[in-house]
């Protein structure tokens, strides 16, 4: 489903992104970590298309997107939430997630349609909002949700763009215990074809939910394999975690 060969990305003299390598086959579940300023966050950026890559190629289900807009990531299947929330705050939940399945959709083009009236719409975002438990909460402002519902909000916008791979980063930054385990169940409810590639801090969630990890350090890819396998490592330990190997 993605295969990144190579990629390299420079601010000035500081390389952040340097040579990384990385493959997922359809339906992995697999996380990238590394200590604040391992480059997470910019190869995120750089397979979203928020960056371009000074060399090295991008490949979602064999097709080449390394030099393609956002956007039309998006069209080909990739989608991705956000460490900070990127949300409508003056929006409802079902106004938020009918606008994404109507630009999805290609809807959003027709201008003279009413969108109130967009049956079809309202009802994804129904069970848009169902599916990551805002049934409740469609007429809510986005503002008024809890910082937790907003996180379960962001991955739901994500998922309207009807996305093969998804990247999440940090979907636990800044919640309680409660809320992350509630954003475990989330995530480990997706759907099965759905590849998932995620950015975590929270050890014990990564752990759990990977199948296969990725230790970034200095922009490098530092060590890939089996949660077991990375769990075990004196290099991961010494570096990632600050214990003596």
């Amino acid at each position: 489903m993605l295969e990144v060969a190579h990629l390299r990305k420079s601010f000035g003299s500081l390389l952040v992104t340097d040579d990384i390598s990385l493959s997922l086959t359809v339906g992995a579940r697999e996380a990238v970590i590394g200590p604040n300023g391992a480059g997470k966050t910019t190869l995120f950026n750089l397979l979203s298309g928020e960056l371009r890559p000074d060399a090295g190629a991008i490949r979602l289900g064999g097709r080449d997107i390394t030099h393609l807009s956002p956007d039309r990531r998006v069209m080909a299947g990739l989608a991705r939430s956000f460490q900070r929330n990127n949300l409508f705050l003056g929006m409802t939940v079902a106004e938020s997630l009918a606008t994404v399945a109507a630009l999805r959709s290609g809807e959003a083009r027709v201008f003279w349609r009413s969108f109130a009236g967009a049956r079809a719409l309202h009802e994804r975002a129904a069970a848009l909002a169902e599916s990551v438990g805002l049934a409740d909460h469609l007429a809510t402002p986005v503002r008024h949700l809890s910082y937790g519902s907003q996180r379960q909000l962001e991955i739901a916008l994500a998922l309207a763009a009807e996305p093969r791979l998804l990247l999440l980063d940090e979907p636990t930054a800044g919640m309680s215990p409660e809320e992350t385990k509630s954003m475990q169940r989330l995530i480990a409810g997706l759907p099965r074809d759905l590849t998932l590639l995620l950015i975590e801090h929270d050890m014990d969630v990564v752990f759990e939910m990977a199948e296969r990890i990725t230790v970034l350090d200095y922009g490098k890819v530092l060590l890939q394999g089996p949660p077991d396998e990375i769990r075990r490592s004196a290099i991961v330990r010494q570096i990632y975690l600050g214990e003596a190997a």
